[in-house]
């Protein structure tokens, strides 16, 4: 049994229409990441000491008002101050965003930035260091700040990469200086459930988020009858293929249960949950599952009333 797709665009009552100014406070923190916390892949049964499956690293984090304090960290929520992705920054068409910026880099001192995709922002919002060209917002030095401001288009509707442009922007990427944006249309439906899955590569495994193999990766969950919303992104150089187990999507007049991702791209699905059970979602190029790019996806029966 597959799950009966609603839409991929404009689902439920509307929200209100009145714009918002959206703040944002995320600092760039030392961190030791684990890729693999458990050391085991479960499906081939190796194990892998933790030398090979740690490295230190720079990560976004989420932050209260003028960086006093960092939120909490939640496990397996991921894109809510996890570490590996970036806080998922959420707005709504004809929002204002300003995203405040300090550099907390203590670890390697050195510069980081924030680039935003699918959002308009002026140039110096643009945090691509261009040598000669870029101000400060480009090339944002250990200890300092800067606010990039951007502005949610009805284009912006959708979910858009953001990550680390500055003159660091290869060694930070790679250590998973990058998050996602999420922008829901003036009067579109809140998911229920919104999941973000993040293909990349660490320390020579391909990763979900920068976790590998199933128990290490996110576990998502949903329950019967739930609006659930995935967004899926992609860095790197390999292109991917998303797919959910038991599940298909509308794609155009068609319907699908796997789509190609590149380098920078991204899109997210919608679709209201109606089958319960703990599916497999993965990278649908083999070498790749293999490797790591595997999660699981926990629907638990409709709640009764």
């Amino acid at each position: 049994m597959l799950v009966l797709v609603v839409a991929s665009v404009l689902v439920g009552p509307a929200a209100s229409a009145r714009a918002a100014t959206v703040d944002v406070w995320i600092g760039a923190v030392p961190a030791s990441w684990n890729v693999m916390p458990t050391g085991v892949d479960p499906i081939s049964g190796m194990t892998f000491p933790r030398s090979e499956t740690t490295m230190p690293t720079v990560v976004y984090k989420r932050f209260t008002a003028h960086w006093a304090r960092m939120t909490p960290n939640l496990p397996n929520v991921y894109g809510d101050n996890d570490g590996i992705v970036g806080p998922l920054i959420r707005a709504r068409v004809g929002d204002d965003i300003r995203v405040h910026f300090k550099n907390m880099d203590t670890l390697f001192a050195r510069p980081h930035s924030m680039h935003f995709h699918g959002v308009r922002y002026p140039f110096g919002s643009d945090g691509a260091y261009i040598p000669g060209v870029s101000g400060r917002g480009a090339n944002v030095k250990p200890g300092r700040t800067f606010t990039y401001r951007l502005h949610a288009m009805p284009a912006s509707r959708g979910v858009w990469p953001y990550h680390d442009h500055s003159p660091s922007m290869t060694d930070s990427i790679e250590g998973g200086m990058y998050g996602a944006l999420s922008i829901l249309g003036r009067h579109e439906r809140k998911p229920d459930r919104e999941n973000v899955v993040f293909f990349e590569s660490q320390l020579g495994f391909f990763t979900i988020n920068g976790r590998a193999f199933i128990r290490n990766t996110p576990t998502f969950t949903a329950r019967v009858g739930e609006l659930v919303q995935w967004d899926v992104l992609a860095l790197g150089s390999d292109h991917h293929t998303f797919h959910i187990h038991g599940h298909r999507w509308k794609s155009g007049d068609h319907f699908i249960d796997t789509r190609t991702i590149g380098p920078a791209e991204s899109f997210r699905i919608r679709f209201k949950e109606d089958i319960a059970g703990t599916w497999l979602y993965h990278c649908h190029v083999e070498a790749h599952m293999m490797a790591g790019m595997q999660g699981l996806y926990k629907v638990l029966p409709r709640r009764r009333s």
